[in-house]
């Protein structure tokens, strides 16, 4: 979890963060249309509109603000990626957004309401699933087995949750699997399981905490599509994520958090142009 940053340029102050602002692009880059990139941002923009938005997250360790200010949103059929050097604040903005830390000054808001201290219990009732980076399956069950037993939780009758268990096994991908034990799976197929476990009380917004971690690299190509497949059935997706590539390859937008604040944020071609981002996190060498 970030609680702390490394030695940065002390001159460099931003009185607010960037939003699709023209940057001087570096030697080979493809140039944005500053007019594209508003668009992109304006079609995103509507915040009365928004699934999930922060307003001003703050948390404090040790008398210093890790989190200081930040604000994010993320709307129905988007996937937006959260970006950051470790100890910049990137983790705890995730987990203020999960639920697992509680802020210091500012708000959560999902679907209009606030939820800012509500539990994580709670949040899921309202339609939000977290995918968390640790291992989140019964080794020593089955495929179905593992998926049914969130579904035992739910009020549904035996028939419902044998048709709803069918229908995750098809959708994942993973029915072949079914009767196979968790411990036995790869990590793209394991990756799916706790996928299908996820969608089981059929969210409206999910939060994946490093998704392609522990993905052999054939199969992060998989898991992106099952990404993007959430994102055509109306799903809101907010992700983060080590492997900077392959986060921006799915994403539509990011935020780029740096020093507890979000220094930019745009699409992945106005980020990989950006000069500030190059500098301070992707590097001038970075390539998709």
């Amino acid at each position: 979890m970030d609680s702390g940053h490394g030695n940065h340029p002390a001159s460099r102050e931003k009185a607010a963060p960037k939003e699709g602002r023209a940057a001087a692009e570096p030697a080979g880059a493809l140039p944005v249309s500053r007019a594209a990139q508003e668009k992109a941002l304006a079609a995103h923009g509507a915040q009365e509109a928004a699934l999930m938005r922060t307003v001003d997250l703050v948390k404090v360790y040790g008398g210093r603000a890790v989190v200081n200010g930040v604000n994010i949103t993320v709307n129905r059929g988007e996937i937006v990626g959260l970006l950051g050097p470790n100890g910049a604040g990137k983790t705890t903005s995730f987990y203020m957004i999960v639920g697992l830390i509680r802020p210091h000054a500012g708000t959560v808001l999902f679907n209009g309401q606030e939820i800012t201290s509500m539990p994580m219990a709670h949040r899921a009732r309202l339609g939000m699933s977290y995918l968390s980076q640790e291992p989140s399956i019964f080794r020593k069950l089955t495929v179905e087995q593992n998926i049914m037993a969130i579904l035992e939780t739910l009020p549904l009758s035996r028939a419902q949750r044998k048709a709803r268990l069918e229908e995750l096994l098809e959708e994942l991908g993973i029915a072949h699997l079914a009767t196979q034990k968790a411990f036995t799976l790869s990590g793209g197929e394991r990756r799916r399981l706790e996928i299908s476990r996820a969608l089981v009380t059929s969210p409206s917004f999910m939060l994946l905490d490093e998704p392609f971690s522990g993905v052999d690299p054939i199969a992060v190509f998989d898991v992106q599509q099952i990404i993007a497949n959430l994102k055509k059935k109306g799903l809101g997706i907010l992700l983060t994520d080590h492997s900077v590539r392959e986060t921006l390859t799915i994403t539509d937008r990011s935020y780029l958090i740096y020093e507890g604040k979000v220094l930019t944020h745009g699409t992945s071609d106005f980020l990989i142009n950006d000069q500030e981002a190059r500098q301070f996190y992707l590097g001038e060498r970075f390539e998709m």
